[in-house]
């Protein structure tokens, strides 16, 4: 399921949406818990779970070196907001009938032309998360479906910068 990206009055607004059949705890888990964060998004890390906590952006190069971010918003098993370069991202989770609801927002004050291929990669990281949700764990990132996903983005992103 792509994007949406609304202008707002001084950035834009991208949400991606994604139903789970899974309950809230166990997407907070995959959310917030290393072990399980790392599966899906290697190179985040939790530090300090809190508002105005820390957390690492790995450069994951054998270096060791890393960006620190910082936590902006925290609500145990709903809220979860940290700076993104300029930008942010957040993540909110509701309890629904058939599981849980969890949308993933970022507010970008400029597009770019690497604006797509973050998007793309949102949308895959997304991807695996619900896998490992279900108990699917990839070994690599999928570069091939992320090319294909950076083709729609493009285009979404463009299409928005034209209106």
């Amino acid at each position: 399921m792509l994007a949406t990206i609304q202008k707002q009055q001084n950035n834009y607004v991208v949400k991606f949406t994604r139903p789970l059949s899974h309950s809230v705890d166990a997407v907070w888990a995959v959310l917030t818990e290393n072990g399980k964060l790392q599966q899906w998004m290697s190179n985040l890390e939790m530090i300090d779970l809190q508002k105005n906590g820390k957390m690492h952006f790995n450069m994951n190069d054998g270096t060791d070196a890393f960006e620190e971010i910082t936590i902006t918003d925290y609500v145990y098993r709903e809220v979860l907001e940290f700076d993104w370069g300029k930008d942010s991202v957040r993540f909110e989770l509701t309890t629904t009938s058939d599981g849980s609801l969890l949308v993933l927002q970022e507010t970008i004050s400029e597009l770019t032309n690497h604006t797509p291929k973050d998007l793309a990669g949102w949308h895959i990281c997304l991807e695996l998360l619900c896998d490992l949700l279900n108990g699917i764990v990839h070994d690599e990132f999928p570069m091939e479906q992320w090319r294909k996903w950076f083709v729609e983005y493009e285009l979404l992103v463009e299409d928005v910068k034209n209106d």
